[in-house]
């Protein structure tokens, strides 16, 4: 290659570069750009891997921190500890409810020393956390104090004044009655007791003058029957009798709503929303609400009581059952109840509180309210005709105009 040919090819060299030198400078450019990009794109997935893989640990650790703290003692102690708890919570709410219905058999004088036995043996079990002899031995109770419930109310009905009563749905006019009464439950024996309210006043006595929240007054029906001058009453509202250790700071008390006889309402202010069902009488009629919120307080009225269930309104059955345990056992129901201008006051022996509803429907009532009942019954006119049961705060009362 001579020089002449060299110096061309470099003359063609630097003219190529002069007429490209700016795509040439654009190019390097563009290339260093795509060589920073694929660096930063490829450095940022790094850092995205490095952080997912720590997360990923991350979690690791904390399940096994978890997983080791489920297998520690604590835990274990912990889990353990609820269910003693919940054993516990269930045990005592079971005792509680059967400890009340031996001190109701205490009430109408029956023997419960076997009871008062079996009681203690699962208190024994239950201090001792033998949960699974504990439950056997309750349920065995549950079942001995049935049948001192049944055979008590069988008893009921075969004393001499029951076997004279008379087959008839049909309520007495005036005065003291006892029938049997014919359902599609079955036949019940009744002690009722019918008033005329145009030549009657209904009225309702307390013990206590004024509102009473704990260690109230009681009295026996015959003393509210002797002092208020009245012919016939019977035990009014359910109340907190001072045996019940559910009772423990509250004993005696009873918080329905009440208008006495002198014309104080009882327990007012925790009754405004109340939706237990009352009857109010005043002249020659009786109301009955579905629920106390309805009523407010007038004092131009005779006699407020309320207490629960409704059993009959508008001549019909409204108590569905349900409800309370102590519904569900056979026993002596007692109620208010209305047919027309007459007012009626008694007892439905050996019934559930459906029974009873059935039978205050079969006599035609139009409508009827359930009273206290178990260890509290008490009927009275012209002497007790059962009872007299444990002394209560508060009764219904007939008393002549």
């Amino acid at each position: 290659m001579t020089i002449k040919s060299v110096r061309l090819s470099f003359n063609k060299l630097k003219l190529f570069l002069q007429t490209h030198l700016i795509s040439l400078v654009a190019f390097f450019v563009l290339a260093v750009v795509l060589i920073v990009s694929v660096f930063i794109f490829v450095f940022k997935i790094n850092q995205q891997n490095v952080a997912s893989s720590k997360l990923t640990n991350q979690l690791r650790a904390t399940a096994a921190r978890l997983n080791n703290l489920q297998n520690q003692d604590q835990y274990k102690i912990n889990q353990s500890l609820k269910k003693n708890i919940d054993n516990i919570q269930t045990s005592y709410k079971s005792s509680l409810t059967l400890y009340q219905r031996i001190l109701d058999l205490k009430a109408q004088k029956q023997d419960t020393s076997d009871l008062d036995k079996e009681f203690a043996q699962s208190l024994d079990y239950l201090s001792n956390l033998n949960y699974a002899s504990g439950s056997a031995s309750l349920a065995l109770l549950t079942s001995d104090i049935k049948k001192k419930e049944d055979a008590l109310a069988a008893a009921s009905i075969v004393v001499p004044i029951v076997q004279n009563a008379v087959q008839s749905n049909t309520p007495p006019g005036s005065g003291f009655s006892v029938q049997s009464v014919t359902t599609d439950n079955g036949n019940f024996t009744v002690y009722i007791i019918a008033a005329d309210l145009n030549s009657t006043k209904v009225i309702v006595d307390t013990a206590s003058s004024s509102d009473c929240g704990n260690n109230c007054p009681t009295l026996a029906l015959s003393d509210y029957v002797s002092r208020s001058n009245a012919f016939a009453g019977i035990n009014g509202s359910f109340f907190c009798p001072a045996d019940y250790p559910s009772c423990a700071g509250k004993t005696d008390s009873f918080d329905l709503l009440v208008m006495n006889k002198n014309k104080t309402y009882f327990n007012s202010a925790n009754n405004v929303y109340s939706t237990n069902p009352a009857v109010i009488f005043t002249g020659n009629s009786a109301r009955f609400v579905g629920q106390a919120l309805e009523w407010g307080r007038d004092t131009g009225v005779d006699a407020v009581l309320s207490n629960y269930p409704l059993l009959v309104s508008g001549g019909q059955v409204v108590y569905g059952g349900g409800g309370d345990p102590k519904f569900e056992p056979k026993g002596a129901r007692g109620f208010v109840a209305n047919k027309g201008s007459t007012a009626y006051i008694g007892d439905v022996l050996n019934a559930t509180m459906q029974d009873s509803a059935k039978v205050l429907k079969a006599l035609g009532m139009d409508n009827a309210m359930n009273l206290d009942e178990g260890g509290s019954t008490a009927l009275w006119s012209d002497g007790y005709k059962l009872g007299p049961g444990r002394n209560i705060p508060n009764a219904l009362l007939f008393v002549h105009k």
